[in-house]
């Protein structure tokens, strides 16, 4: 077995080690070299110079996982990669790119007779330990030709992976997937902040979610990461209170309003991300000034 791998950051550099642990011959490539660099030595990785270089490894039907941001890096790469494939080959799309793109995609690359795989992947700095998640979009036969390697990556070969449906499901299921993490993610950040609101009953935060870590109804991986962190640092006074998004709550929600199908847990947590961007500060400013004009109430100076 061997594989390409287009993109060495922090989940394609660890999907590398896990397939060559794995038992798989490993041809990898980074536009950035220091990148390339981390893979050095490892056994049954071998970093290329280029993607002329990479497809040129491999022989036979080709198998090829970008994982790449979506957007331009990854429209750039194919560009760049596609025009070196031939068909019989798959691709194996594992950045979060939007499901219609995908599926537009798909169907272009069909018609060149390349296979085309979009991969939902989740997993994240762990997966090289744990396995990663895999929601894979796709032919019937696109899946069988990358199923060996799925059942490497994935945390067991029977389980953690799966076939979700045709070109797009794949990385819808990754939107929606993502759009629920914003959800809970904000569920457990909004009840911690209520506990630590109560100095005076003394909550040791870091030993009440480890509790809840045994037995409760919230148990979960977010819940062990909120434990780790607030063993190490309760008060966070260091940590600045802003919160990036990515496309995929963005996607989410848009998808919500185009199926009507509400979804307001995940809305909210999404606007409260952009709510910490510093977002609402204009429309915070001009509320204090309207209680001011017709109230009275004092307004204080940014200053």
């Amino acid at each position: 077995m061997e594989i390409g791998i287009v993109g060495l950051g922090r989940m394609g550099a660890n999907m590398a080690r896990r397939l060559a642990r794995g038992g798989v011959h490993v041809f990898a490539f980074d536009r950035d070299r220091a990148a390339r660099r981390t893979l050095k030595g490892e056994t049954r990785i071998e970093c290329v110079e280029g993607l002329a270089a990479l497809a040129a490894q491999l022989a036979g039907e080709r198998v090829i996982l970008t994982m790449l941001p979506a957007g331009a890096p990854t429209e750039e790469t194919l560009a760049e990669l596609l025009p070196l494939l031939s068909a019989g080959d798959t691709l194996v799309d594992g950045g979060n790119a939007y499901y219609k793109d995908t599926m537009a995609r798909a169907l272009e690359l069909s018609q060149r007779g390349l296979r085309y795989i979009d991969a939902g992947v989740s997993g994240g700095v762990h997966g090289l330990e744990h396995g990663y998640c895999l929601m894979l979009g796709g032919t019937p036969k696109s899946i069988e030709i990358f199923e060996p390697y799925a059942r490497i990556l994935a945390p067991a070969p029977e389980t953690g992976w799966l076939h979700c449906g045709p070109s797009g499901a794949g990385h819808f299921a990754k939107m929606i997937h993502n759009g629920i993490e914003y959800g809970m993610m904000q569920a457990l950040a909004e009840g911690f902040a209520l506990l630590a609101a109560r100095e005076d009953l003394e909550f040791d935060l870091g030993r009440l979610a480890e509790t809840w870590r045994h037995g409760s109804v919230v148990r979960s991986w977010l819940l062990d990461l909120c434990a780790e962190i607030l063993r190490q640092d309760e008060a966070l006074e260091d940590v600045a209170p802003a919160v990036a998004d990515s496309g995929e709550g963005r996607w989410t929600v848009q998808e919500s309003v185009a199926l009507g199908v509400p979804a307001p847990v995940i809305t909210m947590a999404l606007m409260a991300r952009f709510s910490s961007q510093g977002k609402s500060d204009y429309a915070r400013k001009l509320l204090a000034m309207m209680r001011a004009k017709f109230g009275g109430h004092p307004v204080k100076s940014a200053a």
